[in-house]
């Protein structure tokens, strides 16, 4: 049961650094439907609707509304580290965030951004 407990402490903890909303309060008060295309090792893994919840300074993070992004990730978070620059998480059903990595926001489009084998974007 403690280790249950200390996962879902992990989760509040990374989902608050994040800026995840953390209550059906703060999601309702910023989200927005997005359309979401997401690209993994070069291929093509989710394209379709998503839940945009911006984080202020460029940083967001998007749920699919059907399913889950590749790999059973539940949401993605793009936390922005400087201008044109953002670390990249992937958050599963039970709590944990695995590091995709460092992404650069795309010059010729500007709603993706681009890691070394991956791509997120919401439109």
């Amino acid at each position: 049961m403690r280790s249950i407990a200390l996962v879902i402490s992990a989760f509040a903890g990374i989902a608050g650094i994040a800026g995840v909303a953390t209550s059906p309060a703060q999601a309702q008060a910023s989200d927005r439907s997005a359309r979401c295309v997401v690209s993994t090792e070069g291929y093509l893994t989710y394209r379709g609707p998503c839940r945009f919840y911006p984080e202020g300074a460029g940083s967001f993070t998007v749920t699919p509304l059907r399913g889950t992004f590749p790999g059973e990730v539940t949401g993605i978070s793009v936390s922005i580290s400087e201008r044109g620059v953002a670390e990249v998480y992937g958050l599963t059903p039970a709590g944990a965030a695995s590091r995709w990595g460092t992404a650069v926001r795309s010059r010729r489009d500007r709603a993706c951004w681009n890691g070394p084998d991956f791509s997120v974007c919401a439109y």
